[in-house]
């Protein structure tokens, strides 16, 4: 008897060091994730559940060390670590130094509401189709989209005439370095000034500008809500991320752990499709409650606007994108 109890008493003791084992092994693989947010924000909260759901999922053999607030560099630099390798991953706005062709990817006006923002910037749609493919040729392996918001103003100065795109406002505005916004901001009659999103605190702070467009209530509110004294939410754009990894990462994964990666992308996606719009609302309510007035337009001011905006940015980015391109393209997503 006593020696059937020691028998038991080694095979628990084997047993439970195997499974320590396990438990204690070393990822296999470990990834660094860049995101423009700070800690704690509506990303990082998840992409947090993203890499702990890969981990999980893999069974410890992928671990994703995610980098908050850009401290990997501007999110144009790191569109570029990533295509060499440099960078593992990011979650954020693509950029376009590249291949300028992927500014189709904002293209004001090109949706309007966000049923056709679920239809048009879907995994799976001509529009991220196209996505992939341009990220692609720069060995970077489309994930998943990520809703963010549609696009706003954010003003330092008084607003003039915000809902008549016709009115010049004479108010130098901050806009990523992409033609496409520093036409939208023209077209709307405001003074276009190209700044890296990392420098654009400092810029209103001084002087430099005294608004901000490309981004939206959320972007607005991590970022800014201490130099801004209004938020116009003009749908100037839709804002959408998109969850990317280095090509060469991506492949050297075996099978089993590919299917991991994307499938927990997909729901991923598909968790912030639910929640995007209802996040927006949100955003704009915590503006106003931190002091920031929101000033809203009618449907008639936002037709006007983005009346405008189609009739004299697109031609002009077709013309920058490739007429036949940008055309076979966007006949395919403006139904």
């Amino acid at each position: 008897m006593k020696k059937f109890v020691l028998f038991l008493t080694i095979i628990a003791l084997v047993f439970t060091m195997g499974a320590a084992g396990t438990a204690d092994a070393k990822p296999k693989y470990v990834w660094k994730l860049s995101h423009v947010r700070p800690q704690g924000t509506t990303i990082d909260n998840d992409l947090t559940w993203f890499a702990d759901k890969v981990m999980k999922d893999s069974e410890g053999k992928i671990k994703i060390d995610i980098f908050a607030a850009s401290q990997l560099g501007d999110y144009t630099v790191v569109h570029e670590r990533i295509s060499v390798g440099a960078v593992d991953m990011a979650c954020q706005p693509p950029g376009v130094a590249a291949d300028k062709r992927i500014q189709i990817l904002n293209l004001p006006s090109l949706v309007t509401n966000w049923e056709e923002a679920k239809t048009v910037y879907a995994t799976g749609s001509v529009l991220m189709d196209t996505a992939a493919e341009l990220f692609a040729k720069q060995d970077i392996k489309y994930l998943a989209a990520y809703p963010v918001y549609f696009g706003g103003i954010a003003l330092k100065a008084d607003p003039v005439s915000p809902g008549d795109p016709d009115v010049k406002k004479g108010i130098k505005v901050r806009v990523p370095p992409m033609k496409s916004f520093q036409l939208l901001a023209n077209a709307q009659g405001y003074q276009a000034t190209p700044i890296p999103f990392s420098e654009a605190f400092t810029a209103i702070q001084t002087g430099i500008v005294d608004g901000v467009i490309g981004s939206g209530a959320e972007g607005y509110y991590a970022n800014f809500r201490d130099v801004i004294k209004y938020y116009i939410p003009a749908n100037t754009h839709f804002e959408q991320w998109y969850l990317y990894m280095n090509m060469e990462t991506f492949n050297k994964l075996p099978d089993d752990l590919k299917k991991v990666v994307l499938d927990v992308a997909a729901e991923f996606e598909a968790r912030r499709m639910v929640q995007a719009e209802k996040d927006q609302s949100a955003n704009e309510k915590r503006l106003e409650d931190y002091g920031v007035k929101v000033v809203t337009l009618s449907n008639e001011e936002l037709a006007a606007i983005g009346k405008k905006v189609r009739a004299e940015v697109w031609p002009e980015m077709e013309k920058d994108l490739g007429e036949e391109w940008a055309k076979s393209i966007l006949d395919k997503v403006v139904q």
